[in-house]
């Protein structure tokens, strides 16, 4: 529990560090994604060994096992028969959906991200473009307005 701690808080802060020297990219999102999901595939194909040996008589039959349920492939060659061993899955399951639903969506925010730094650069910035056009209108406004002022009703 120590190790997977420190690990994680080391993980944590490689992808703050990277995030506040360049932005976080897609591709360090997917650096994260490799180096968590072989950690938990490890992690789990062990416990799931400890837990049903019968089932899982060696560790890289609980480490198939536990990449299979990660990916949400679930061949079916394998699967765990032991309420303690069900419950372990499903908490892999559930955890791989979750942790790929959020990577998915950090990838994609640092595609718009990056999309929206481009558009900035290039002066294509949709609302840059319509607070400039805003500006002008007002201008025009103002320039009407005092020669109005300095004509009378």
């Amino acid at each position: 529990m120590v190790r997977e701690k420190s690990i994680r808080e080391g993980l944590a802060g490689w992808m703050r560090g990277r995030a506040q020297r360049r932005g976080l990219r897609p591709r360090d999102a997917a650096i994260l994604i490799t180096l968590v999901w072989l950690v938990a595939v490890v992690l789990f194909g062990i416990l799931e060994r400890i837990v049903e040996p019968e089932t899982f008589p060696t560790i890289w039959l609980g480490m198939w096992w536990a990449l299979e349920t990660v990916t949400t492939v679930g061949y079916g060659d394998v699967v765990p028969v032991t309420p303690a061993g069900k419950v372990i899955g499903s908490f892999l399951l559930l955890g791989g959906l979750a942790f790929l639903t959020v990577i998915i969506a950090m990838i994609t925010s640092g595609f718009v991200a990056r999309f929206q730094r481009q558009a900035i650069a290039e002066g294509e910035d949709p609302y840059a473009q319509r607070i400039d056009a805003l500006s002008d209108e007002l201008k025009e406004i103002r320039a009407e307005l005092q020669r109005l002022h300095r004509d009378g009703p």
